[in-house]
């Protein structure tokens, strides 16, 4: 019986609404590693796609030993999927890409050598992002508002794609966070990481699965997960108001006492009332969704469940 030889490279992709690609994504990837020379792995991970990727990933899997195709079951997401691909990769070094050829595999011959100069993570830096006006503008507004939040720099022109040491991957599965978000996992658990200029390619097949909802519903979460500074600001809000309030009703104990008020404001007491009132509410709002995530924590429900594997 011959022994099985550890992968030195795992590639782990996200699968959904890719049947048109997910054959020729395998393709380009045996051709890299072919370059590289080095033992390797594919783990393709369906996230419960609609269309027949399924089937082809299948396919795929019992055409070749290195392909190894998992289907989860009900669709999670993007970053749960590749947190369960992650979980099952065997290889020193782990590549997350994803499916729909955007991330060229041919740059991972570049990722690999920097990778080899001693770095533990490589990240790709997309040249000339070849993605739609929509698309770019949303990823730009997001990693400055995700950059204000966190007090951190988030290069909008970096995503998941990338090469990481297996020390790496293994911290970042340690990690118990309900929500997941894996560029910023990435930018957590820190190590000695850089990045590379990669190109960037058109989407071969389809458009993204992110519509706006979508992505502002990624955006939200993650800035709710990773910072408390919406409860700051509010609080800070809440003193300012406060204060001019103070100095707003000592200036009216002075008309008052000067004989300069002949008829009390209507509109003005309406007004504060509103004004006050959408503050506390907002305000109560904000504190009851940090309280909700809190309990969506504890539950310790899997962030992904494996149906089948092949």
């Amino acid at each position: 019986m011959m022994e099985e030889i550890n992968p030195v490279i795992s590639f782990v992709s996200p699968v959904y609404m890719a049947e048109k690609i997910v054959d020729k994504l395998v393709v380009e990837i045996q051709k890299v590693m072919i370059t590289i020379n080095q033992p390797y792995e594919i783990i393709l991970v369906d996230d419960r796609s609609p269309d027949k990727s399924w089937e082809k990933m299948k396919a795929i899997a019992n055409k070749f030993s290195e392909v190894k195709s998992v289907r989860l079951s009900r669709n999670f997401g993007q970053h749960p999927t590749i947190m369960a691909g992650l979980s099952m990769a065997k290889g020193e070094w782990i590549v997350v890409m994803d499916c729909d050829l955007q991330d060229q595999p041919k740059e991972v011959v570049k990722l690999f050598n920097k990778a080899k100069e001693g770095f533990d993570v490589v990240l790709a830096k997309r040249k000339n992002r070849q993605d739609g006006f929509f698309k770019k503008t949303s990823s730009f507004i997001f990693s400055k508002i995700y950059g204000y939040f966190t007090d951190t720099n988030y290069d909008n022109e970096i995503a998941n794609f990338g090469i990481y040491h297996n020390k790496v991957i293994k911290s970042i599965l340690e990690i118990s966070d309900s929500i997941k978000f894996f560029p910023l996992f990435i930018k957590f658990v820190g190590y000695n990481s850089t990045s590379i200029i990669v190109e960037h390619a058109k989407r071969e097949e389809g458009n993204s699965s992110y519509n706006y909802i979508k992505l502002v519903s990624l955006a939200f979460n993650s800035i709710i997960s990773f910072s408390n500074k919406p409860l700051k600001l509010f609080v800070k809000f809440g003193l300012m108001i406060s204060a001019i309030s103070f100095m707003f009703g000592l200036y009216n104990i002075y008309l008052t006492l000067t004989n300069q008020i002949d008829v009390l404001g209507y509109s003005s007491i309406i007004v504060s009332i509103w004004f006050l009132s959408g503050i506390i509410i907002t305000t109560t709002g904000v504190t009851g969704i940090y309280v909700g995530k809190i309990f969506d924590q504890t539950k310790n429900r899997p962030v992904f469940i494996i149906d089948e594997i092949r």
